[in-house]
C-alpha cells in the first residue's frame, strides 16, 4: 500500500512540475502594464495590480459576436483573447479565440507551443487535422459541422480549412493565458534574417530557386 501511495505522490508531483501555466495561489492576479507602479507585483510574466484595485472590466471583453474581415489572402481571421486583451486572465491558464473563415479560407498549419486547443464549430463546415511527432507523423483529420468539437494536442502541427461555399465560424479554447503561435510556413520561409536557402533546399528536397521564390512570398 505504501508503494502505491508513493507512486501516486510522484505522479502528482510530475504533473504539477510539467504544468505550462502555474496554478495561482490567490483568486486572481490582474495584469498591469505599468511595471513602475508601487502597486505592481511580478507574477508569471506579467506585473499584477493590487487585488483591491481590480474591477469587473479587468475580466471583460465585448464584441466577439461581430464577424471579422476575411478578405486577406488566406481567407481567415483569428481574434485571440489572451492575457494581453483580458488582463484578468493572468495566471488563470486559459484563453479564447474566434476564427472566421471565408469560403475556402484556411487557418494554415501552425502550432501553439504552450497550449492544447479545443475547437467548436458554430457555423458552416471545417476540415481540420493535426499531425503527430516523428517518426510516425500520423495525420488525424475530421470534417466538422455546426456543433462539432475537435481537440488539437499541445505542440502539434494543426490546421483548419473551410471547404464549403459559405462562411464558417469557430470558437477555440486554449489551455494557456498566452498559448503562443508559430505558423510553419512563415517561420520556415519568412524568418528574420532568412534561413540559408541551401539549408531549406536540402531539407525540403527543393530546387534553390524554388526556395528563393518562397522566401520572397513570406
Amino acid at each position: 500500500m505504501k508503494g502505491v501511495v508513493t507512486v501516486l505522490v510522484l505522479a502528482l508531483a510530475c504533473s504539477l512540475a510539467s504544468a505550462y501555466d502555474p496554478s495561482p495561489l490567490q483568486d486572481f492576479c490582474v495584469a498591469i502594464n505599468d511595471s513602475t507602479s508601487s502597486q505592481a507585483v511580478f507574477v508569471n510574466g506579467k506585473f499584477c495590480k493590487d487585488p483591491k484595485l481590480a474591477t469587473a472590466d479587468d475580466f471583460f471583453f465585448s464584441g466577439l459576436n461581430t464577424p471579422r474581415d476575411t478578405s486577406k489572402s488566406l481567407g481567415s481571421n483569428v481574434t485571440l483573447l489572451n492575457v494581453d486583451k483580458i488582463l484578468g486572465l493572468n495566471t488563470l491558464g486559459i484563453s479564447l479565440a474566434r476564427i472566421d473563415f471565408a469560403p475556402y479560407g484556411l487557418n494554415p498549419p501552425h502550432i501553439h507551443p504552450r497550449a492544447t486547443e479545443i475547437l467548436v464549430v458554430l457555423e458552416g463546415t471545417l476540415y481540420v487535422g493535426f499531425v503527430t511527432s516523428n517518426p510516425e507523423n500520423r495525420l488525424f483529420t475530421k470534417v466538422l459541422n455546426a456543433g462539432d468539437v475537435f481537440v488539437f494536442p499541445i505542440g502539434l502541427i494543426h490546421f483548419q480549412f473551410n471547404p464549403g461555399h459559405t462562411n464558417a465560424v469557430a470558437f477555440a479554447g486554449l489551455s494557456s493565458q498566452n498559448p503562443g503561435l508559430i505558423t510553419i510556413a512563415n517561420a520556415v520561409f519568412g524568418s528574420n534574417p532568412p534561413i540559408n536557402p541551401d539549408v531549406l533546399a536540402k531539407a525540403f528536397q527543393l530546387d534553390r530557386n524554388v526556395v528563393n521564390y518562397l522566401q520572397k512570398k513570406f
